[in-house]
């Protein structure tokens, strides 16, 4: 009997992935539900307003960054997909649509959780904010006339690009489930980092980029603006064409790779672990477990690599300077913490009835868990501005001060958001898969959401104080915002002292 993909096997997908959303949204409750119609009815109108909103500015046609904005919009469209190709393949080619220990007694098929990552892949605040940034800049730049003629090739490539990612998030999994695949997977990324890394030495980035195949892309935005309509729509049919193909396509490598052997998770959990010297004190043990925890998981590893290298690479690149650099943290440490901070007890699994059942203080397992929260946070924005600092040029005293001052603030803030949604919102997930995340996809934006936007705007606070000549402003501003977060992070653990709440979290994570 054939294997081929056909369209039958299609449609019956899409039925299947249909019938799982029936039944994750029936899991939510009344509350849930509403919060989720009323999120969904806000991304929808934040959309709409940002495509048409700022071709309505005031200003005559072109504006004064018009011809900038223009310019740089092929090598923005290269970078979304980029992006979003280096998220999928770190996330094994997207998120999981129902948990692996759940699928299996569902026949879900490899085109059902194809689709699935698909439609997921969106709900990332990361996306979102690329594509709201697309849309919204070809918007101010080309002004009312005619706009949905030439913010459709931008939508288009956006659903294209995703679709293209996921691609090559399959095919990557693929080869790291390969018998020697891990070893090959890393060769190929060492190789495509020296590569990236030769081009921005030598300078070749920028004309690499002038010659990009998304420069037709500002071409079919110029067609659709002033009615050159032969031709624009010639090129929104490809984009169409391309966009389809690589979704329906897709479902070959997501079947190709999903019917191999998880190599990576299965030599994790069959592997070896003697036993140590126990530690000094009960903190230590504690740290000792919890960092256990997080660097055997596989999404975790996966995803702190990729977010301690990718925005530095993105800062060495764009040649950011010092008073910019303090963004960077923020970004870091909010991706970190939804790697597991979010639900940082999810860790433990069903373990937790035993770790709650050990004599030690609630006080210090809360303590070590915060820690080790903050160890991820800090040692991933340690890298990341290494990486940024080599292009940076020299600092001055106030821009070292306020580096230093925003990335401890911003750790210490996204810890305590951290700790403090675990105890709110416990989630009970397997943390083994490597398409795994600590919370559904739905709240995961939410969550993504909130620490984007205190980081940043965080961040753009010490951004300004690095540009005065005086560092007492930032020290402090830093130290009045962290003893700010270090009383709401006292407070999160005043309630897991609380034995009613640290129950009922334990019997959640351990569900």
């Amino acid at each position: 009997m054939s294997t081929a993909l056909s369209w039958t096997e299609l449609r019956s997908s899409g039925t299947d992935l249909g019938a799982l959303l029936q039944f994750r949204r029936t899991g939510l409750s009344g509350s849930g539900r509403r919060r989720l119609r009323i999120a969904g009815v806000a991304v929808a109108l934040l959309t709409v307003g940002i495509v048409v909103g700022p071709a309505y500015l005031g200003g005559d046609i072109p504006r004064d960054h018009s011809g900038r904005l223009l310019a740089v919009l092929p090598s923005l469209c290269l970078g979304f997909l980029v992006l979003a190709s280096i998220t999928a393949v770190a996330s094994a080619g997207g998120r999981e649509i129902i948990p692996r220990e759940e699928a299996v007694v569902f026949p879900v098929s490899t085109t059902t959780d194809h689709l699935g990552a698909l439609l997921l892949a969106p709900l990332n605040i990361a996306w979102m904010v690329q594509a709201w940034a697309l849309l919204g800049m070809t918007s101010y730049a080309l002004g009312p006339r005619q706009w949905w003629a030439y913010e459709l090739p931008v939508l288009l490539w956006i659903l294209a690009a995703t679709a293209v990612a996921q691609v090559v998030g399959w095919l990557a999994e693929g080869v790291r489930r390969g018998r020697h695949g891990i070893a090959v997977f890393r060769v190929i990324v060492v190789l495509l980092v020296l590569v990236g890394a030769t081009l921005v030495v030598t300078d070749r980035l920028t004309p690499l980029l002038d010659r990009s195949p998304t420069a037709r892309l500002l071409g079919l935005a110029l067609d659709g603006a002033s009615g050159r309509w032969s031709s624009w729509a010639t090129g929104v049919g490809a984009l169409a064409v391309l966009a389809v193909g690589a979704a329906v396509l897709g479902a070959l490598p997501a079947r190709w790779a999903l019917h191999r052997p998880m190599r990576e998770e299965l030599r994790l959990e069959a592997g070896r672990h003697p036993a140590r010297p126990l530690p000094g004190s009960d903190l230590m043990m504690m740290l000792r477990i919890d960092r256990a925890a997080v660097w055997r998981s596989v999404p975790l590893r996966r995803g702190l690599l990729v977010l301690a290298l990718m925005p530095g690479g993105v800062a060495l690149a764009g040649d950011l300077e010092w008073n910019m650099l303090t963004i960077l943290p923020g970004l870091v440490a909010s991706g970190a913490a939804l790697l597991f901070g979010v639900n940082t007890w999810c860790l433990d699994g069903r373990g937790a009835l035993w770790r709650d059942s050990l004599p030690v203080s609630p006080r210090i397992a809360f303590l070590a868990k915060a820690l080790v929260l903050a160890e991820v946070l800090l040692c991933s924005a340690a890298v990341t501005l290494v990486l940024a600092a080599i292009r940076a040029g020299r600092p001055t005293a106030p821009e070292v001060t306020a580096l230093v001052c925003s990335t401890l603030v911003v750790s210490l803030q996204v810890v305590g958001a951290g700790m403090r949604w675990s105890i709110a919102r416990p989630f009970a997930v397997d943390l083994r898969s490597a398409r795994a995340t600590p919370a559904p996809p739905v709240v995961m934006a939410g969550y993504s959401a909130r620490l984007a936007l205190v980081t940043t705007v965080t961040g753009l606070v010490f951004s300004g104080l690095a540009e005065l000549d005086d560092v007492r402003y930032a020290i402090g501003t830093g130290v009045l915002l962290l003893l700010w977060s270090a009383w709401r992070l006292e407070r999160t653990a005043q309630r897991w002292d609380d034995p009613v709440t640290r129950s009922r979290v334990i019997s959640v994570v351990a569900g």
